[in-house]
């Protein structure tokens, strides 16, 4: 039994609907539904009547409702004491895929330290899949990942999308790609290329754009911020999403540049996920919502 599941029970009572709740809590339904079904095989009772209009509580659910308003009374109170305890030396950590690292996560993690000067901030960079399995068992507060704009963010854990963009060539001002005002793949191959290691949505995205061709030479880089070092010292060009660029420090001060690819459409999105669950630590919190609220300013281009 998790404390998840009495949690979703709860919304769900509350509610009077799978489908309100499921809202409310940034799962599926048939997840929701599938997690509560799991907790009444586990107790051996039917917690809830289940109708086209709706859900109720039961009468054997009824009868275990105060017990589980206890357990959630206590869980809630045992998180709300460990986060002040914590309060004045507590560990954040994030995982990052390093997608706007610097144009909106530094701006973040500055503004979150002065309101809260005392909580260190771990930053890890890591691929999507490890940061969504440390989220999923606590090793990770908050996680930024990048999805292409068909992908399923996964249901156990609760997602916001913070930036829409697209892909573009990042390329150094002196480049011969600098002199187009859009690149094609053929334009593209005739530079040594960096490449984003297997994990990273913009490694599928490029396997997808070439379909097959091959660069000249390339080179394999972990993440979009050593892209850019590396597109900074003139090994290649880098194909990445269009708000890592733009705003980073080497493009305002005119050391990369980018171009956008020629007749293509794709988006790309970054997403702040964590874990589902009623109370998150205050910094985190905190953290999350600067984040949401930055993500929503209007940038220029």
């Amino acid at each position: 039994m998790r404390v998840e599941q009495l949690e979703y029970l709860a919304a769900v009572t509350r509610l009077g609907s799978f489908r309100r709740a499921a809202e409310e809590l940034h799962l599926s339904q048939p997840a929701l539904s599938e997690t509560l079904r799991n907790l009444e095989r586990e107790l051996g009772v039917d917690l809830l009547e289940r109708t086209r209009l709706g859900a109720r509580i039961s009468s054997g659910g009824r009868e275990l409702l105060p017990h589980i308003a206890e357990v959630l009374d206590a869980v809630s109170r045992l998180r709300q004491a460990a986060d002040e305890q914590q309060n004045v030396s507590r560990m954040l950590r994030l995982g990052t895929v390093n997608a706007a690292t610097a144009t909106l996560l530094a701006p973040a993690i500055r503004e979150f330290r002065a309101a809260h000067p005392s909580t260190q901030v771990e930053v890890v960079a890591a691929r999507q899949d490890g940061i969504q399995r440390r989220l999923s068992d606590g090793r990770f507060d908050l996680g930024l990942v990048s999805y292409l704009l068909d992908d399923e963010p996964p249901p156990g854990l609760h997602t916001i999308e913070l930036l829409r963009g697209r892909p573009v060539v990042c390329i150094r001002p002196d480049s011969p790609l600098a002199s187009l005002k859009t690149v094609t793949v053929t334009d593209l191959l005739t530079q040594p290329m960096i490449a984003m290691r297997s994990g990273y949505v913009i490694h599928r995205y490029l396997h997808r754009l070439l379909n097959g061709r091959t660069p000249s030479h390339s080179y394999s880089a972990d993440g979009a911020e050593m892209g850019k070092l590396m597109v900074a010292e003139g090994l290649g060009a880098a194909v990445l999403p269009d708000y890592s660029v733009h705003g980073d420090p080497l493009e305002r001060s005119g050391t990369i540049t980018y171009r956008p690819l020629t007749d293509d459409i794709t988006e790309l999105r970054v997403m702040i996920q964590r874990r589902h669950t009623q109370a998150i630590p205050t910094a985190a919190r905190d953290l999350h919502a600067i984040l949401v609220r930055r993500a929503s300013v209007p940038r220029t281009r």
